[in-house]
């Protein structure tokens, strides 16, 4: 598969996320999906993102950026939610909006995603929802926060 192809099917896949779409999901994910960053195949796949919307109602991703080579495609994924308002890994409601940045990379085998692991600033989102709060310290070296 070209490269151009790749990212489309990589943008389906975003797509099928933020519609909750689980039968796309069926159709872009190989048999051996496997996402290294949760430890999930296309089962705990589903489990997560009914999580994710339970929690955050709507939960919407936005590539920013996408490159591609070779069999892997990379993108820089704004997320953005309105409200914390379900429970969420043992976290009750907060009603707090969030923003995060996430790099994503994904691996592309014959028109199905493979593989998926992303790099995301945790703390950064523990923080926003106010379950993590700076020091005296951290308030004067991240001011912007």
């Amino acid at each position: 598969m070209s490269l151009e192809e790749n990212k489309k099917v990589v943008r389906r896949f975003v797509e099928a996320y933020n519609n909750q779409n689980l039968d796309l999901l069926d159709e872009i994910l190989s048999s051996d999906y496997f996402d290294k960053t949760n430890q999930v195949g296309p089962a705990g796949l589903k489990q997560l993102i009914q999580m994710a919307f339970a929690a955050f109602p709507d939960y919407h991703e936005t590539i920013e950026d996408i490159i591609a080579e070779g069999d892997k495609v990379w993108i820089l994924v704004r997320t953005n939610t309105g409200a914390h308002t379900g429970e969420f890994m043992g976290i009750a409601p907060t009603g707090k909006k969030l923003t995060t940045l996430a790099v994503d990379i994904l691996r592309v085998v014959n028109g199905k995603i493979a593989e998926y692991q992303d790099v995301v600033d945790r703390l950064d989102f523990l923080t926003q929802l106010g379950i993590i709060e700076y020091t005296e310290t951290g308030k004067k070296i991240f001011q912007h926060e």
